[in-house]
């Protein structure tokens, strides 16, 4: 009950859960780009796995602070740089997300869309979740380290997860269709994601790049991207050019 009644406790929960729900974006994003690779009847389940799978990493994460704390420590050095374990899952996480970036642009680019058709008829269920398991555990580590560094009471914590994964799954359906709706948007997810690895990478290696700045980058192209396909909806005003005969057959007329 004290917990429910310090207003401070309050403000850290909604931060956190905000803060959570941004850093979810990505996840969703690669979460829904892997499901669109299967029969269609399967997808929501997919994404509801996923989504689960991450909220129960991120809270047996939380509960294991201890051995977080102990991936600090640099596992071996080298070229003078000391690698951690944490730094280890980045580097790797990374690299994943990098190479399966790269090779959904180039299938969405090269490959033919019978071909593509094919692929998804048959993609495996099992194969998409280890997928979307093995970047879950990136995307946790980095989500839990944020949390601990924001808050110090472990419920708190583990709602504003909960809370940012319920909505999360909410969100994960209309984000899927509306990516699967506009092939740019898609494109656009992946260059995201890419760059997303690419932090991932430069953290690994102890360069810090501030998330505000990706995100600022990221939500400012999204902008533009959306702005370029209203524009394209919008029907283009031909203007017919009067010619010398037309005029002078209209004031004829009006004669």
């Amino acid at each position: 009950m004290e917990l429910l009644s310090n207003p401070e406790i309050w403000v850290a929960f909604i931060t956190l859960a905000t803060l959570e729900i941004v850093l979810g974006i990505d996840n969703i994003i690669f979460i829904s780009i892997l499901t669109s690779r299967l029969p269609e009847e399967q997808q929501p389940r997919a994404r509801f796995i996923g989504l689960s799978a991450a909220m129960v990493m991120r809270i047996l994460l939380l509960l294991s602070l201890s051995w977080i704390m102990g991936l600090t420590s640099n596992l071996f050095v080298i070229f003078g740089e000391g690698i951690s374990g944490r730094d280890l899952i980045l580097l790797i996480g990374g690299a994943f997300l990098i190479a399966k970036s790269a090779r959904e642009i180039h299938h969405a680019l090269e490959v033919p869309d019978e071909v593509v058709a094919a692929t998804a008829a048959v993609a495996s269920f099992s194969g998409v979740l280890v997928q979307i398991a093995l970047i879950d555990i990136v995307f946790s580590l980095d989500s839990v380290i944020t949390a601990v560094g924001l808050v110090d009471e472990i419920p708190v914590m583990i709602a504003a997860i909960v809370v940012a994964v319920v909505i999360m799954m909410v969100a994960a359906q209309p984000v899927s269709a509306f990516i699967d709706r506009f092939p740019s948007i898609k494109m656009l997810a992946l260059s995201f994601l890419t760059l997303i690895g690419f932090t991932l990478v430069a953290e690994g290696l102890d360069i810090h790049v501030p998330k505000g700045y990706v995100y600022a980058a990221m939500a400012f192209s999204f902008a533009v991207q959306i702005l370029n396909i209203r524009a394209s909806k919008k029907p283009a005003v031909r203007i017919r050019k009067a010619k010398w005969g037309d005029l002078i057959a209209g004031a004829d007329r009006k004669r």
